[in-house]
């Protein structure tokens, strides 16, 4: 579904992605792991078409797509979030979530005019559509509340319903762990599972929670300075020594 090749961007003489080749199958949990400043965000904002890189390429769905903006790899399907969620925070959750739909006729003044009975037919089955995520996000309580006042576990939950209002094929999950709570967390990868397995889509995610990485995530890649160390399960990950070595920031050697 993704293949990243030779990926390099610099910011003046400094690579935070240097040479990068990576891939993700469609129908995985792809987890991506590593010490700050391996270069896991910034190798997100490259794919999902926030930073153009400065060489190397991008393919999505076997096509090119490399010097695409954000806005154009939303519309076919490769969508993130973000460690710090981007809601509307005086909007209301629903409103949140009806937002997110593409080609809406209400946001053209003339369609309201003289396609009013058009309008609010879309404007219904995109409520249900919002309605029935809140439901499968156990959100329906908060429906009306203003976004903004959200725990931070809710709010990741939000962001995650926002990608379900898309035709998503790829989803991009930056640290969905941080700021939640160990009940939302288990909710949290609860829904994400059942979004694989049931609903077909394929996610690539950074985490530093080890535990969810482990849970959820089958293969494992690990970054460091910019490229990518070892791909493979969690177990061989996690024992590779120059992985110890990169969180570590020593080398690790056998014992004497």
């Amino acid at each position: 579904m993704l293949e990243v090749d030779q990926l390099t961007k610099s910011f003046g003489g400094f690579k935070a992605v240097q040479s990068c080749s990576l891939s993700v199958k469609e129908g995985t949990i792809t987890g991506l792991v590593g010490p700050n400043g391996a270069g896991k965000t910034t190798l997100f904002n490259l794919i999902a078409g926030a930073f153009q890189p400065t060489s190397g390429s991008i393919h999505f769905m076997g096509k090119d797509v490399t010097s695409l903006s954000s806005d154009k790899l939303f519309h076919r399907g490769l969508v993130r979030t973000f460690q710090i969620p981007h809601e509307f925070h005086r909007l209301t959750v629903l409103e949140n979530l009806m937002l997110v739909p593409e080609n809406q006729l209400g946001e053209n003044l003339l369609a309201n005019w003289l396609r009013s009975g058009q309008v609010r037919a879309q404007e219904e089955l995109t409520r249900q559509k919002a309605w029935e995520t809140l439901e499968f996000l156990e959100l329906t309580h908060v429906a009306d509340e203003r976004a903004g006042n959200l725990s931070g576990g809710q709010k990741k939950l939000l962001e995650l319903g926002r990608t379900m209002m898309t035709d998503a094929k790829l989803v991009l999950l930056d640290e969905p762990a941080a700021g939640v709570n160990r009940t939302l967390l288990r909710k949290l990868e609860e829904k994400i599972q059942i979004l694989n397995k049931e609903r077909g889509y394929t996610f690539m995610l950074i985490e530093h929670d080890m535990e969810m990485i482990e849970k959820l995530c089958d293969p494992v890649i690990c970054m460091a300075e910019g490229s990518v160390l070892i791909a493979g399960s969690f177990a061989q990950v996690r024992s590779d020594k120059r992985v110890l070595e990169a969180y570590l920031g020593e080398v690790v050697g056998d014992a004497a």
